[in-house]
């Protein structure tokens, strides 16, 4: 959003979820940890579960196989639940999401 001086404001308007502005991505590990640190309690750990839910569903993009359509439409009822309800759901969801994870590889990937 252009301010009167001409210049814009990158933690206001479309670009705040562009790199850089307060809600873009978080490139830096440690930048992430303390962010994710500086949360209450709950929200802390939803924000884990829900860091744990990205990792997956990317693992499934890359192997090229789709989350199970009912673990998507649960995720858009979790999303409009409280907080401590929302944090259980993804937990669910997560547990769910691993146990339908694909058969990846000859087993040649797991260390014995």
């Amino acid at each position: 959003m252009q301010k009167k001086d001409g210049t814009t404001d990158k933690n206001q308007g479309p670009g705040r979820c562009e790199p850089g502005g307060d809600l873009g991505p978080i490139t830096d590990r440690r930048d992430y940890e303390n962010h994710i640190n500086a949360l209450p309690d709950d929200q802390r750990q939803l924000a884990q579960e829900l860091s744990r839910f990205a990792d997956l569903c990317q693992f499934f993009e890359h192997e090229n196989v789709d989350v199970p359509a009912e673990i998507v439409d649960e995720l858009g009822r979790a999303s409009r639940i409280p907080v401590p309800e929302r944090l259980e759901a993804m937990k669910k969801l997560n547990q769910r999401l691993m146990e339908s994870l694909p058969n990846v590889g000859d087993g040649n990937r797991i260390r014995q």
